[in-house]
């Protein structure tokens, strides 16, 4: 069992940099597969990131080169950093854990069903 809270969003420029934080509670956060979710106004939720606790690390190819995932261990956070934010990237984002087991395709850790837990999501507003 963990809760996530993540950071509070912001308006920000476009072209500008933003980091996400998201605090687990409960464990360490080592010991989950997070992943960080967006949904942006009138569509589906969609996969960002997400990073293993292997340290594998996967990336839609919208925000690859833009976008890094990484986790403190000692703060027990997963984090988001955000550069050369866009218009596009305008969303409420979330953050995931899961605990995957086994051998696991890495197309899984894209899929929300491979999350259990969900923080309430933070709006980032990017104004161009």
């Amino acid at each position: 069992q963990v809760e996530l809270v993540e950071s509070p969003g912001q308006l920000v420029q476009a072209g500008g940099s933003l980091r996400l934080s998201c605090a687990a509670s409960g464990r360490a956060i080592s010991t989950y597969d997070i992943a960080w979710f967006r949904q942006a106004p009138g569509k589906e939720r969609e996969f960002v990131a997400a990073r293993t606790r292997n340290d594998d690390v996967y990336y839609a190819d919208s925000v690859k080169g833009r976008f890094t995932i990484s986790r403190d261990d000692a703060k027990n956070t997963a984090d988001l950093q955000m550069n050369s934010l866009k218009s596009a990237d305008t969303a409420v984002y979330y953050c995931a854990a899961g605990v995957s087991s086994g051998w696991v395709p890495a197309s899984l850790f894209e899929e929300e069903k491979s999350y259990i837990w969900w923080g309430q999501g933070t709006q980032v507003t990017v104004s161009s």
